[in-house]
């Protein structure tokens, strides 16, 4: 529900918009200015309808100071003595839009959802940017502990090599995006990109899809189809699930390695491709190569340079940035404020052990962001499955406070100034005073934090 604040110094016309109001939105009523600054500063307001005419003080000039500090403020101005001069500098000084009095509510409730529709919009490719920017990044993979620095410099001495690469890594770890890294920061990057996975698709289907076919070289082959091998010339093809390929096909793809060429099923004709093969598995391929489930001479043809993904409990580090990603990509898809979660949930959430890794850390927040009710995510917001299986928090950890291992000194202090903020409701001079800082420094640091976001 967004959050709508009334500013008029006639209480019947706040009280009168207040109760047509409130069915859609969050409603607060100020009679001034100061009370307004107040509720602006320590709440999450959406839009404001502001009276023009505020007793001794006047509605432009408070227009003016909530721009200044909360400048995505949807603010819709209304007067009793409207003219087209001061409609004109109204939305000069950043107004959305101007209704005079006698008000029509119908029209007050199409004009505030209106501008609060477009206000998510802006709010929604603000967020989306923001989730590509992220910083602790390498091409769109997030990590800064110390195993996930190393993958990144593993990729940028890789990506413009022609060698192949076998990607190994438990089920959710990100080998895809890995995968994609490698291809698009290097030299092949205008070039096909080219996935299939080989655990999900039969064997003559799987055949078809890589090398192709002729017309007729069986039923129901209309006519000729170019394989993925052909469509990737020049380009990478990336088989993810390499180790739950047949060994029949195995054979085919060491040809390709080895002679650089492919033979479409039905055809004599033998075609020459450049083809990068990055391929992946979450198997043990040297124990399958044990048990006859995988071919010697192939495997050593992919493993020319091992890539180990590490599984999200060993880089618990990351899950704090990967947390503030979701949220914020998950908030912009359905078009809404930035989410957070409480401390409470943010314990579960580190402490899970994460079977799925990366994907079923994503799959919960996004599960949160949508069926959550408040701007601020809970426990019981969360699936069960974190709420079941989340170890039990240690009792020094009971005042809600997290701090996840790895983290700076600069980061350590970020987490507990945000973490007494939330604990104050918001309230930035209780905040302060507890900490024993001044107002100025704790606005200060909020200000750069939300650079550093940004």
């Amino acid at each position: 529900m967004l959050n709508v604040l009334i500013i008029d110094d006639e209480q019947s016309i706040c009280s009168s918009l207040s109760f047509a109001l409130e069915d859609e939105f969050k409603v607060w009523t100020a009679l001034d200015a100061k009370s307004a600054v107040t509720l602006i500063e320590e709440n999450e307001i959406d839009g404001i309808l502001l009276d023009l005419n505020l007793g001794k003080t006047n509605g432009m000039d408070l227009l003016r100071t909530v721009k200044e500090r909360k400048p995505e403020v949807v603010v819709i101005i209304m007067t009793a003595y409207g003219t087209i001069e001061s409609s004109i500098d109204a939305i000069k000084k950043g107004a959305y839009h101007y209704l005079t009095k006698p008000l029509n509510l119908d029209e007050v409730k199409l004009l505030l959802n209106q501008a609060l529709s477009y206000q998510q919009l802006h709010r929604q490719i603000q967020v989306l940017s923001e989730a590509v920017r992220q910083q602790e990044t390498y091409a769109g993979i997030i990590g800064k502990s110390k195993s996930m620095q190393k993958v990144f410099q593993l990729i940028e001495k890789l990506k413009d090599i022609p060698s192949n690469i076998l990607i190994t890594g438990e089920s959710g770890t990100g080998k895809e995006l890995v995968a994609r890294a490698i291809h698009y920061q290097g030299c092949r990057q205008n070039r096909t990109f080219s996935v299939i996975n080989c655990a999900a698709i039969p064997e003559q289907l799987l055949e078809s899809e890589l090398f192709g076919y002729e017309k007729g070289a069986f039923t129901g082959a209309y006519q000729r189809k170019q394989g993925l091998f052909e469509r990737s010339d020049g380009g990478t093809i990336f088989l993810d699930e390499i180790g739950e390929m047949p060994l029949a096909l195995q054979a085919k793809i060491l040809r390709v390695i080895q002679e650089k060429v492919v033979t479409p099923l039905g055809s004599q004709e033998v075609k020459k491709v450049d083809v990068r093969i990055i391929s992946a598995t979450h198997r043990n391929l040297r124990e399958e190569v044990e048990k006859g489930h995988f071919r010697e001479d192939l495997f050593y043809r992919l493993n020319v340079i091992p890539i180990q993904i590490p599984s999200l409990k060993e880089r618990k580090e990351d899950i704090p940035l990967l947390v503030d990603h979701f949220l914020a990509l998950y908030s912009g898809k359905i078009g809404v404020r930035a989410k957070t979660c409480s401390s409470a949930a943010k314990r579960m959430l580190y402490n899970y052990s994460y079977p799925g890794n990366v994907r079923e850390l994503s799959n919960m927040l996004e599960y949160g962001v949508v069926l959550s009710e408040s701007d601020v995510l809970q426990p019981e917001d969360l699936p069960e499955t974190v709420r079941e299986k989340s170890p039990k928090v240690e009792s020094h950890e009971e005042s809600g406070l997290v701090i996840a291992d790895g983290l700076s000194m600069a980061e350590v202090e970020r987490e507990y100034i945000l973490y007494t903020l939330e604990k104050n409701e918001g309230h930035r001079m209780k905040t302060a005073k507890q900490l024993a800082i001044s107002e100025r420094g704790l606005r200060e640091k909020l200000k750069n934090y939300l650079r550093d976001k940004g």
